[in-house]
């Protein structure tokens, strides 16, 4: 399949409600929309999520329920589960610092930077709710590269927010004090054509203030 320029990709994607379940993503693509997951842009480097990869089809139909029993998470080719993350991004847990120190840079400097994230981020880091309420914004950009990459490739995404939290991070053993379910995005491809794009318009949406 030819790759979709970003402008037909974007007239591409929609949230797909039906997937077709004789359709698998292959292993090559998975990496390539992944990959474009860890590639998106986050606030002071932090990378605040991980993905969990769900094709077990057991798992997928135990998950169904708890995310309002929605048919793409069944009917997927692959389930992706965005956890942001909550311990790792506290200063005492060193990782911080550990992002800071992959670009090489004196002590000072250093010292600086940790300074200014303990300093900047006090309110946030005070709580696991507030530390979750940051970190699953993140992800939010994640997850664009995510679809949008899936859409050059032809393949269909549907962000979902429709889940019982925590009993999704039950089913999926998570300790939540290390990671906390952000979002779910199942991907395969369409079984139906694309529904009508239906967007305000760009004279409703953007003010230029010069």
């Amino acid at each position: 399949m030819k790759t979709k320029t970003f402008k037909e990709a974007i007239d591409f994607r929609h949230a797909c409600k039906i997937f077709d379940e004789n359709k698998k993503i292959g292993d090559e693509d998975i990496k390539e929309i992944l990959t474009a997951g860890i590639k998106a842009p986050s606030s002071f480097g932090m990378e605040a999520w991980k993905f969990l990869v769900i094709t077990n089809e057991e798992l997928k139909a135990k998950l169904r329920p708890l995310c309002w029993d929605q048919v793409q998470i069944t009917s997927c080719s692959h389930l992706v589960v965005i956890l942001a993350k909550i311990d790792a991004l506290k200063p005492a847990s060193k990782i911080p610092e550990a992002r800071f120190k992959r670009r090489e840079m004196p002590q000072d400097k250093l010292d600086f930077y940790l300074g200014l994230y303990a300093g900047h981020l006090k309110e946030t880091l005070k709580s696991d709710e507030n530390i979750y309420a940051w970190s699953s914004k993140q992800t939010y950009l994640a997850a664009s590269n995510i679809m949008n990459c899936a859409a050059t490739l032809g393949i269909d995404s549907c962000p979902i927010e429709g889940y019982d939290k925590k009993d999704v991070e039950d089913a999926l053993g998570l300790d939540t004090k290390q990671y906390q379910l952000s979002l779910v995005i199942p991907l395969g491809y369409r079984l139906n054509e694309q529904s009508e794009q239906l967007r305000l318009s760009y004279e409703e949406v953007v003010e230029f203030i010069k």
